[in-house]
């Protein structure tokens, strides 16, 4: 499903925010991608969604070469990609039915289709009597539910979560988690990258740990040894 070759990522000024990095995600996996700030996190998960192309090596989505589309290809590829960010990034003027919907009207779904995709969606994490509030009406989980719904509503083949945890409270933590591992169990592909060392332990799925933009652990489900230091 997912494929990183010896992949180095190098920035203007000889940064290197990924070094010779190797590890295959499978179809249906659970993957934690942890690490302190600047080790590499968020440079990964925008190489899968082909925001960056590596400096070196090969990124394969779902048995593409990323670096070999074309532009007009790249919205193609991230249909089959549901994005969640730390920031909640929601439309403040638009309902929550709204939020999530406007997703599949920008591909142009039919009407009948998004009804039918934003119930099933807003069901899933809990929101669907809420569908007519506000975002300033909802708490912070509230909000990012509304994310992961809006993520989710096509169906995506990957959903990327970027520090889905890094503005709440631990206990919505622990909510927001437990969302993720459920969409997992639908057969999405799940690839969250985090320093939430409490998220990781509660949870207890393979890990990739990174440092510096290498990686130093790739420890799958079922030998977990904890999280660690992740700051």
């Amino acid at each position: 499903m997912i494929q990183l070759h010896n992949v180095t990522v190098k920035f203007k000024g000889g940064i290197v925010a990924l070094r010779d990095a190797s590890f295959t995600v499978n179809k249906g996996e659970f993957v934690f991608i942890v690490g302190p700030t600047g080790s590499g996190k968020s440079t990964v998960l925008k190489l899968i969604n082909r925001e960056l192309l590596p400096t070196s090596g090969k990124v394969i989505v779902n048995g593409i070469n990323v670096a070999t589309l074309r532009p007009s290809q790249v919205p193609f590829l991230r249909r089959s990609i549901g994005f969640v960010f730390q920031d909640f990034l929601l439309l403040q003027d638009k309902t929550v039915w709204e939020n999530v919907a406007f997703a599949l009207k920008v591909i142009g779904a039919m009407r009948s289709e998004i009804r039918d995709a934003v119930c099933s969606a807003l069901q899933l994490v809990g929101l669907i009597e809420k569908w007519d509030a506000y975002p300033r009406q909802l708490s912070g989980g509230e909000q990012q539910k509304v994310c992961i719904a809006r993520a989710i509503v096509n169906n995506p083949l990957i959903l990327l979560a970027d520090e889905p945890t890094g503005n709440l409270d631990p206990d919505s933590s622990l909510e927001i988690a437990s969302l993720l591992e459920r969409v997992n169990q639908r057969g999405t592909t799940v690839v969250v990258a985090t320093h939430d060392k409490y998220i990781v332990d509660f949870l207890k799925k393979r890990v990739i740990e990174l440092r510096n933009g290498t990686v130093v652990r790739d420890e799958p489900e079922g030998v977990y040894r904890g999280a660690l230091s992740l700051h």
